[in-house]
């Protein structure tokens, strides 16, 4: 009996060092490198994109241009925290036959991309992708749009926030957030308070992650930009509930849309794709009134 408790507690006390030195990394980030699907067995045009980060990574991206001769605007995917984007290009593989470009990255460490994850490096290099689109592909008048789905729409968040409150241009037309949480310590703390053996250490640990990147004191700083948030009522992976309170704590020109999909299956729904471009369509409206 003795030595069961013991075995108990060495492993407990093993996983809480790893997941503290690792700063519970472990919770966000699941890449791999495998090839899951290309752009050109789904009939899309692409082009491979490598962009150098300011601490030495290089990110890989692919860019897929719109099928329409006038594009809508452009979509600036980030995606979730398994895989890569070749698993994740489903989610956007139906922009460009509607009329948008599309950009999507794979943070440091997942597909092509140099490094190993951590928080940190991962809103580096959502923001290293941003600029670049700003800087090298973007005319004047074309609108710029941010997708982010689960914990890309965490890291869009802080993204959108950041260049809102610093002013950047192009300004952002619009932001959807698709199946995401309210922060990177809450949605830890559930986590960790879901497993028994975790359950104890689930608010010391929450605390190991830097506080200052949760979604629900940030995402109200994105407006006047139009925000889009979609959660599935039975998403099994982020509960339904992390969904409204973001849309609660956003500013106005906002929008709800609840879904009825697995997490992050948002866009296998035809009505849900159309649901996401009317409001596209309302908030790049909204954007050339701002600038007016």
């Amino acid at each position: 009996m003795a030595t069961g408790i013991t075995r108990l507690f060495l492993n407990t006390a093993a996983l809480a060092c790893s997941v503290l030195l690792s700063g519970c990394s472990g919770l966000f980030f699941y890449p791999d490198r495998q090839v899951y699907l290309t752009p050109d067995r789904l009939n899309l045009a692409y082009r491979d994109v490598y962009l150098k980060t300011g601490d030495g990574e290089t990110l890989h991206g692919w860019w897929l241009p719109a099928e329409a001769r006038a594009s809508q605007g452009t979509v600036y995917f980030l995606h979730g925290n398994a895989q890569n984007i070749s698993s994740h290009i489903l989610n956007v593989a139906w922009l460009p036959d509607a009329g948008y470009n599309v950009f999507l990255i794979d943070y440091r460490g997942y597909g092509q991309s140099t490094g190993e994850p951590d928080l940190e490096g991962a809103l580096h290099d959502a923001e290293t992708g941003l600029r670049w689109l700003a800087n090298h592909q973007l005319a004047p008048e074309q609108p710029l749009i941010l997708l982010g789905q689960s914990l890309g729409g965490a890291l869009g968040i802080a993204l959108a926030s950041e260049w809102s409150k610093r002013n950047e241009q192009p300004a952002l037309a619009a932001v959807v957030l698709d199946a995401s949480f309210t922060g990177f310590r809450a949605i830890a703390r559930e986590k960790l308070g879901e497993f028994w053996l975790t359950w104890p250490l689930q608010v010391p640990l929450s605390w190991t992650i830097p506080g200052e990147y949760e979604g629900i004191d940030l995402i109200a700083g994105i407006a006047p930009t139009p925000v889009m948030i979609i959660h599935s009522r039975s998403d099994g992976i982020i509960p339904f509930h992390h969904g409204p309170q973001l849309f609660e704590a956003a500013e106005q020109p906002k929008r709800f849309l609840a879904t009825d999909t697995p997490h992050a299956a948002t866009f296998v729904v035809p009505e849900y794709r159309r649901a996401v471009t009317d409001f596209l369509a309302s908030g790049l409206l909204q954007a050339a009134q701002n600038q007016r």
